[in-house]
């Protein structure tokens, strides 16, 4: 494949055509395609909308907005528009879908098969670093950080970062665009401590396991001030990010009613329950209450428990 050909491939993988409204999360294609590049790499080209529906629900359920209804169909049949994916009909797959709305009944009863389009099968199978580079760009620019390694398990997707791609350059852009002057003015507002268990470690003059995380994910544009920020300790970081816990009014703690687990969940994370975060120095950098609700809506894992 020619470098110009790999070029374009992968610029569509990074322009998806992402339904968008109101700052509301849509990663419906991101997690398919990253499905489908875990089933490639495995030896799976075909994949049967009957067979795999349940398993792209599941992450849709996991690692999209909390929906009560989920729409494993519609990645599956609109990703064919980014020019990357098609959908072919029948046992035989003789004919290729061109509508771009059918229900999951409707796709079970017409044998619905999606695979990756021809020129994107070659790539993948001409350049070994092409399902890293891939997942790579699709993981910085649509998820945080925090949780990249929990999707890749849950996916089963196993990414090589020991060759650095020669399109390397796409991830360090979506990674530069952050202000680098957010974590230490997020950090000093909070006065170098997790605002949630008071962590504080130091080795001499070097912070330990301490974070900026954004309330309002970068992903989804939200901006690198100190009032879409809060300083956690890496845990409570991925708990925040994962949506086990969110903030409601004033700083108060809500831990999701779907976290749970044994004597140490009650330690880390349910006896911060109903509590307040504690407050930056200035009035000016505590969470602003728009990116709050943002977080209680595109992020936060079912309903908060009883106060």
């Amino acid at each position: 494949m020619t470098a110009i050909g790999a070029s374009g491939i992968l610029q569509s993988f990074e322009n998806l055509n992402i339904w968008r409204r109101n700052g509301e999360r849509a990663p419906h294609k991101p997690l398919l395609i990253l499905m489908a590049l875990a089933l490639f790499q495995q030896g799976v080209k075909d994949i049967p909308f009957r067979e795999y529906e349940s398993r792209l629900s599941e992450l849709l359920r996991e690692f999209a907005p909390q929906r009560r209804t989920l729409y494993p169909e519609a990645p599956f049949v609109r990703l064919k528009n980014d020019a990357i994916w098609e959908v072919t009909l029948g046992a035989n797959r003789e004919h290729i879908l061109r509508e771009n709305d059918l229900t999951k009944g409707q796709l079970r009863n017409l044998d619905a098969t999606g695979h990756f389009s021809p020129d994107v099968q070659t790539f993948l199978q001409s350049d070994p670093k092409a399902i890293t580079t891939i997942a790579r760009v699709l993981l910085t620019a649509h998820f945080p950080e925090s949780i990249h390694s929990d999707i890749l398990d849950a996916i089963g997707l196993a990414l090589d970062d020991s060759t650095a791609s020669t399109n390397g350059a796409d991830i360090a852009e979506v990674k530069r665009r952050r202000d680098p002057a957010f974590r230490e003015a997020v950090l000093t507002a909070y006065q170098y401590r997790c605002a949630l268990c008071d962590l504080d470690l130091r080795i001499g003059n070097i912070t330990i396991g301490l974070e900026a995380a954004h309330i309002k994910w970068h992903q989804a544009s939200g901006p690198d001030v100190v009032e879409n920020g809060i300083a956690l300790c890496c845990l409570h970081h991925k708990l925040f990010d994962i949506g086990a816990f969110t903030l409601g009014d004033h700083r108060r703690v809500l831990v999701s009613e779907k976290a749970h687990g044994g004597r140490s969940f009650e330690e880390i994370l349910l006896r911060h329950h109903g509590g307040q975060l504690n407050a930056p120095v200035r009035t000016e950098h505590h969470p602003a209450g728009s990116f709050a609700e943002w977080h209680r809506e595109q992020v936060f894992k079912g309903s908060a428990r009883p106060l």
